[in-house]
């Protein structure tokens, strides 16, 4: 099967990538290579004869009408997005042209060729999403988001992300575009880029600056380890139910704070501060982003049932895993902290859109 990945060289679609040529698939990668995106996570297979790399904007509706005629894909995986909340409160437009026109482009490219194709058997879009478009959770153990809850997006970022997945619903109902959905709990692991909470809280204790907490650490995610959520993509892409949606989730609800302080467990044990003390001293609470949503939790069970997915790393063999490649890989992640805007306070809504 012949795979079109927007978004491939960022981190959850170079894993898909990574792990779709493990698996015999060819593999067609379309990333603008924005500041989040790097061809290095992709270096154990760009030589692959499965993989080809095309460098395009999914806002250039030209572009990506040319890679579809060139490539003729048998499925398509969309993940390319803005998808950092602070970043959407700053500056929200460039999420609204990527995730919202951008979808829309790459929907209407999808259409084109699949009809122009005679519609042939097997071909889906699959977009892939985020349990932002919900909302927020009460703190009730049993509330939690299911493909049949109602969105409710808060930040600009989700916003966007709801308009397209209501985008991709609206091409399947109207066109018969063949589409699956997946809506996704908060992933992590290696090749993260260096501006979310969990290599953030990395990079800053082994550099001994303070660890900023959003206020008092008590928002709740779902944590799933990255290369989970890369077999259940491609488990919903190979065997999902077209018109279907599937929530994936790691069925690791922590609170911010909780992650905090098990990072810095680890970092004690394997990497002790020269000092002798914990790193958890380094923890300093800092003012709340606007409009945090309290708590998301996942009901998977769809995926479960249907298609046989679970999650198979827990939070602390996962978090264990991620803190050892940062701290072996530093020569990926040290250039990165050059870039404008890392390690400054975002997501206060004091800048322009």
């Amino acid at each position: 099967m012949k795979i079109l990945v927007t978004g491939g060289a960022g981190f959850i679609g170079s894993a898909v990538v990574r792990l779709a040529i493990s698996r015999g698939h060819e593999v067609v990668n379309l990333d603008a290579l924005t500041y989040a995106a790097c061809l290095e996570n992709l270096a154990t297979v760009s030589d692959s004869a499965l993989y080809c790399f095309e460098q395009a904007d999914i806002r250039d509706r030209a572009a990506i009408a040319r890679i579809f005629s060139k490539h003729r894909p048998d499925m398509v995986m969309h993940l390319a997005a803005e998808s950092h909340v602070d970043r959407s409160i700053d500056g929200p437009g460039d999420f609204i042209q990527t995730n919202i026109v951008g979808t829309f482009n790459m929907l209407e490219a999808a259409r084109t060729y699949w009809s122009g194709a005679g519609k042939p058997d097997g071909f889906c879009f699959h977009h892939i999403s985020t349990d932002e478009v919900f909302g927020s959770l009460s703190a009730d153990p049993a509330d939690r988001f299911c493909e049949d809850t109602p969105y409710d997006p808060r930040s600009p970022y989700s916003a966007s992300k709801a308009s397209s997945d209501h985008l991709v619903r609206a091409w399947h109902e109207t066109y018969g575009l063949p589409v699956v959905l997946t809506n996704c709990s908060n992933n992590y692991g290696p090749y993260q880029f260096p501006e979310k909470l969990i290599p953030v809280v990395i990079l800053n204790a082994i550099s001994d600056r303070p660890i900023p907490i959003y206020g008092n650490g008590s928002n709740v995610r779902d944590w799933l380890f990255v290369l989970d959520h890369a077999e259940a993509l491609l488990l919903v892409a190979e065997k999902g139910r077209v018109g279907r949606s599937y929530n994936i989730g790691g069925e690791n609800e922590r609170t911010n704070l909780e992650i905090v302080q098990a990072i810095c467990a680890i970092l004690d044990d394997i990497r002790p501060r020269v000092n002798g003390k914990s790193y958890a001293d380094l923890i300093a609470y800092v003012t709340d982003r606007p409009g945090h949503d309290a708590r998301y939790a996942i009901d998977a069970s769809r995926i479960g049932n249907e298609l046989g997915w679970r999650p198979s790393v827990t939070v602390e063999e996962g978090l264990e895993t991620t803190i050892r490649w940062y701290l072996e890989n530093e020569g990926w992640w040290r250039p990165m902290l050059e870039q404008q805007g890392l390690g400054q306070r975002l997501g206060t809504g004091r800048k322009a859109a």
